[in-house]
C-alpha cells in the first residue's frame, strides 16, 4: 500500500513534465533546426528515515536531445543557410558561446551578422560586419563575401562562420534550446563541416509522433490517479474493517 501511494502520486507528477517536455516539442515544430528534446522516467528509492524502505519514488530525467537531422528547406535568402549533415554553427550569447542549427540569418542596423532570435554570429575570428550598401553571400566552407550593391562586380571577403562539430555526447541542450559543451570551454572549429546556402534546415520534431506520445502520457496520468483512488479505497476498507473488529 504504501510503495503503491509513493510511485503512482511521483508517476502522476512526472507525467505532467513529460507532457511539458512534449508540448515543447509540438510548439517548435516549424523552428528551423530545433531538436526534439527526449524524455524518460525510473524508479529510486526513497532514502532518509525508518519506513521509507517500502516507498520509492518515480524521476523524470531528459537524457538528451534527438540529433537526427531535419528536413532542408529551400528559401532563396542569401543570408539562409544549412548545416550538411553533421556540424554546428557558432553564436554568441551573455554566457559565451552556443551552438545551432538554426541558419536564418539577418544583418542589424550596425551590419552585424546575427540570428532571428538577435544573437550575434560568431566569426572564427570574431563578430562578422557588412559594410554599408553591401549585401552578404555565404560560402559552403562558411565564407562571408560583402558585395557592393551599385556595383556588384567589387566584392570583399569579411570573415568566415565558426563551423564547430564536436561529438554528440559532449553537447547538453539549455532551456534556450541552444547546445553547448558540457565542459563549459568553446568548441575548436572543424574545417570539414559544409553549409549548403539557401535553404535551411526544419525541425526535426514529428509532430505525428508528438501527438500520440501526448495521448499516452495523459493515459498514463490517468492511471496514477485511478492508482492513488483505488489506495485510498483500499485504506477506507481497512480502516473500516478494523472498527468492527474493534
Amino acid at each position: 500500500m504504501d510503495r503503491l501511494i509513493y510511485v503512482a502520486m511521483s508517476g502522476a507528477k512526472n507525467s505532467e513534465l513529460r507532457q511539458a517536455t512534449i508540448a515543447n516539442n509540438l510548439a517548435n515544430v516549424t523552428t528551423p533546426g530545433f531538436r526534439a528534446e527526449l524524455a524518460a522516467a525510473r524508479a529510486v528509492p526513497a532514502l532518509g528515515g525508518p519506513g521509507l524502505g517500502t516507498r520509492a519514488y518515480v524521476l523524470q530525467q531528459t537524457p538528451g536531445a534527438d540529433m537526427s537531422p531535419g528536413v532542408f528547406q529551400q528559401t532563396g535568402r542569401d543570408l539562409d543557410v544549412a548545416v550538411k549533415g553533421q556540424g554546428w554553427l557558432t553564436i554568441q550569447t551573455p554566457t559565451g558561446e552556443a551552438y545551432t542549427r538554426n541558419g536564418s540569418f539577418q544583418i542589424d542596423s550596425a551590419g552585424l551578422l546575427k540570428t532571428g532570435a538577435g544573437e550575434i554570429v560568431q566569426g572564427e575570428n570574431g563578430p562578422l560586419t557588412i559594410p554599408e550598401n553591401n549585401r552578404a553571400s555565404i560560402g559552403i566552407d562558411g565564407t562571408v563575401t560583402a558585395i557592393d550593391v551599385q556595383n556588384p562586380t567589387q566584392s570583399v571577403e569579411v570573415g568566415k562562420l565558426k563551423l564547430v562539430n564536436p561529438a554528440n555526447d559532449q553537447l547538453e541542450k539549455g532551456l534556450d534550446g541552444l547546445f553547448r559543451l558540457r565542459s563549459g570551454e568553446p568548441a575548436q572549429t572543424d574545417p570539414a563541416v559544409q553549409l549548403a546556402s539557401g535553404g535551411i534546415e526544419g525541425s526535426n520534431v514529428n509532430s505525428v509522433e508528438q501527438l500520440v506520445n501526448m495521448i499516452s502520457t495523459q493515459r498514463h496520468f490517468d492511471l496514477q490517479v485511478k492508482l492513488l483512488q483505488t489506495a485510498e479505497q483500499n485504506s477506507r476498507s481497512a480502516s473500516s474493517i478494523m472498527s468492527l473488529n474493534g
